[in-house]
């Protein structure tokens, strides 16, 4: 017959970690990788740490704030480019950027609401004005296009990580390519004359040509004066 097991002290439970915002971080990742981004909530978080979800208010407002502190790290994977021209290196910090979030596509759809303000995300903007300086583009619309930059190359991270995760997303494509080419001339005839350069070109070639164009209306776009206030 085995013997009872004999209750343990408190005492001899190993420690806890002490709370802290790096911490509560760590596990917020963990969480992601194993079990998908809407899952790190606080409560399941605290759960994860072993505590309530008040003493996480302490180092997290909210859980947005949470997701937008998770994307600060991921950014700090990061590599700020070192060859090509300053449009090259450009392109390329944008596309590393829109692929990390294509790793992640819940998100990626966060991403168009979270705002991070970590370090990692400082260093990101900093590199992109730095470019746009290089490239001769004027400072407030340096200022004004690292917002249109990364809007595009979020957007574009999101669109495609909602479609990767639909089950019926070739379906879906296809029934919009059949209905392009079915366009009228007689009613929709640029639409018909068109409609095979409508869905043409593989997905980076398109994001390389998308994020060209957002630099391109950048450098020769003037951005107005802003209003008192409107920020």
């Amino acid at each position: 017959m085995t013997p009872p097991t004999e209750p343990r002290s408190r005492r001899e439970r190993p420690a806890k970690p002490a709370l802290s915002r790096a911490v509560i971080l760590a596990a917020a990742l963990e969480i992601m990788r194993a079990e998908g981004l809407p899952k790190v909530t606080m409560r399941r978080l605290a759960q994860e740490l072993d505590t309530g979800p008040a003493s996480l208010y302490v180092y997290v407002a909210n859980t947005a704030e949470l997701h937008a502190a998770i994307l600060d790290e991921l950014l700090g994977t990061l590599a700020t480019p070192a060859e090509g021209s300053w449009r090259e290196r450009l392109e390329s910090l944008l596309t590393e950027y829109t692929t990390v979030l294509l790793a992640h596509p819940a998100l990626a759809r966060s991403a168009l609401v979270a705002r991070p303000s970590g370090g990692h995300y400082l260093r990101l903007v900093e590199t992109l004005l730095t470019l746009l300086e290089q490239g001769g583009v004027p400072d407030r619309q340096a200022a004004w296009g690292v917002d249109v930059l990364l809007q595009y190359a979020t957007a574009t991270a999101a669109e495609h990580a909602t479609r990767g995760e639909a089950a019926d997303a070739r379906e879906e494509w296809d029934t919009l390519t059949r209905a392009l080419h079915g366009a009228d001339p007689g009613t929709h005839p640029r639409t018909a004359a068109l409609a095979p350069e409508l869905v043409s070109g593989a997905p980076w070639q398109r994001l390389s040509w998308g994020i060209q164009v957002q630099i391109n209306g950048v450098l020769h776009t003037p951005a107005p004066h802003p209003t008192e206030g409107a920020a």
